[in-house]
């Protein structure tokens, strides 16, 4: 197989721009250049790629296959040239992190403004995912690392926790349970619950947490952001029982939170393919990830109710 890195990337600028035009733009080929780069890519490996027609460019399922991890292949080449073009330096690249939607929205933020004011020459990109695609997008080689609540045991990846979580009681706040300083988990029994649906991570860990204390709670409610689990709550569909890391720093208008008792945690993980160790850069960010994780953890005071 003589497969070029130029129609590789040819390929690719297609994948992403579908049309022919731009993605010669985009490479520095004309457009007659770039179908015949293409026509010899499909013929060097015996499969068609793009489904072509007078309105538009469709990728077929080997295209939207090969275009899935090429974009990732490519760039770890560009960083390998860079990086012997740069041989000492080795602190200028993209390094691709994907996390799971309340680390997204609480945790990640603070990593990026951290990486743009430490480490200005990598480029930290966020892929906000739930977490089972996070954990697929790190053993596909999507991405250099996830950010993901503790997954099961999985053999095939390397986890570090760098962030213990408190899960709390987020009620109205006129409901009787307000009243308590500390809520215990079996005081939870058989009042409405508006939850995290089973794609959060955390969720696995309050239903855990609720039979360990025996809470038979009814589910009003399974959402898949916090954000409106707690319009729910406000609108009076039930109380929710959050991780700590999903409140609002400026807190919840209306609501009350109050710490569950005994505490249970949820852990914070970083999480890469076992056999496959991080490039340099990668972990200059996972370093940095952890550093911050942590100092969030010991700032320790939950939001204002």
């Amino acid at each position: 197989m003589n497969v070029s890195l130029r129609q590789l990337r040819v390929f690719l600028a297609v994948a992403q721009l579908r049309n022919f035009s731009r993605a010669g733009q985009e490479v520095g080929l004309t457009q007659p250049a770039v179908s015949r780069a293409i026509h010899e890519l499909e013929s060097q490996l015996g499969l068609k790629l793009l489904d072509r027609t007078t309105r538009e460019v469709a990728l077929t399922e080997a295209g939207r296959a090969l275009a899935l991890k090429l974009a990732r292949v490519l760039d770890e080449l560009d960083q390998s040239l860079a990086e012997v073009r740069d041989l000492g330096r080795l602190r200028r690249g993209k390094v691709r992190v994907a996390s799971s939607p309340t680390l997204s929205a609480y945790l990640m933020p603070a990593c990026i403004a951290a990486c743009v004011r430490e480490e200005p020459d990598i480029q930290l990109l966020l892929l906000d995912r739930i977490q089972q695609d996070v954990l697929t997008s790190v053993r596909a080689g999507e991405v250099d690392f996830g950010v993901v609540i503790e997954p099961s045991a999985d053999e095939d990846l390397h986890s570090e926790a760098i962030m213990r979580d408190p899960f709390v009681l987020v009620l109205p706040q006129g409901h009787r349970l307000a009243r308590k300083p500390a809520v215990p988990w079996a005081a939870l029994d058989g009042e409405p619950l508006v939850l995290l649906d089973h794609a959060s991570g955390s969720r696995r860990l309050i239903d855990e947490a609720l039979a360990r204390h025996g809470a038979q709670c009814p589910v009003a409610q399974e959402l898949g952001h916090p954000t409106t689990v707690f319009q729910m709550v406000v609108a009076g569909l039930g109380i929710s029982v959050m991780p700590a890391l999903g409140l609002p720093p400026g807190g919840l208008n209306g609501l009350q939170v109050r710490p569950l008792t005994p505490k249970v945690e949820r852990a914070i993980v970083l999480v890469h393919r076992r056999n496959r160790q991080p490039s340099p850069l990668a972990l200059r960010v996972w370093e940095l990830v952890r550093a911050t994780a942590r100092e969030r953890e010991a700032q320790g005071a939950l939001p204002p109710a």
